[in-house]
């Protein structure tokens, strides 16, 4: 069952949601030709900690960084390493943040300087599924509702949703129930209820869904080896509708 959280609560999430934004954009500021994952995890670490929070990752079932860097047919869980980016590379970056207790959770892939119309498409067409699951993220509605928006939009341009990974609730826990698959699966639905706090995560490949994990343990990467793109917020479900805690409020 999904825990429910109070106003109270979904404001400190809010607050975890913003050093997650406060660090994911201060690492778009850094990313270009050269840098390596362990210079932005370096980077992420220190920022969430200035800022009051504490990385969720790190030592989270052995993992052993702040971040997770996936790189142009990595899907997710990538761990930060020597290697530099390269022009053209399009780098997935997952960010999560404890805050007073409570959890807040991100990601977003970014372009290392000038990527092909192939990979520019991608990524659009990924961030937008988010955001159209997003608007379904209603009380009343079904979670199927969601998984349903963000497949059919990804699919309509020929792409294909992961399957292994999915997302997941959010609160005290970095994993809570209820699981969220991007696609439809068949039976029953849990019903979106006021209080709910979700983290929709689509990872979207130009070919195959079919993904593979690494001998590191950790990284995942598209089994043709096809680009794969990632965007992720952390949001409530609210009387008003769905809130996104995770986004840039600077912005307002």
């Amino acid at each position: 069952m999904a825990v429910l959280k109070s106003p109270e609560e979904i404001e400190v999430m809010r607050q975890a949601g913003q050093i997650v934004r406060a660090c994911l954009n201060r690492i778009q500021q850094e990313l270009q030709p050269g840098i390596t994952g362990e210079d932005i995890d370096e980077l992420a670490e220190a920022t969430i900690r200035d800022l009051g929070g504490k990385p969720s990752f790190k030592g989270y079932g052995g993992y052993p960084a702040t971040v997770c860097i996936s790189v142009n047919d990595e899907v997710a869980h990538g761990i930060p390493n020597t290697r530099r980016f390269e022009e053209g590379d399009i780098v997935g970056i997952d960010v999560g943040v404890i805050y007073n207790g409570y959890q807040g959770d991100a990601a977003e892939t970014f372009a290392i300087g000038e990527i092909s119309p192939e990979a520019k498409k991608l990524m659009s067409v990924t961030k937008a599924a988010l955001y159209l699951g997003i608007d379904q993220a209603k009380a009343g509605k079904k979670l199927v509702d969601v998984s349903r928006a963000i497949q059919h939009h990804a699919e309509k341009h020929g792409y294909s949703i992961v399957r292994d990974l999915v997302g997941h609730g959010i609160g005290r826990e970095m994993h809570e129930p209820p699981q969220i698959p991007h696609y439809v699966v068949k039976g029953n639905s849990t019903t979106l209820q006021v209080g709910m706090t979700l983290a929709i995560e689509p990872m979207v490949n130009i070919g195959d869904w079919r993904i593979k994990r690494e001998a590191d343990g950790w990284t995942y990467k598209t089994c043709d080896g096809s680009l794969s793109a990632h965007f992720e917020h952390t949001i409530a479900i609210t009387d008003k509708g769905p809130l996104i805690l995770t986004k840039d409020e600077s912005d307002e």
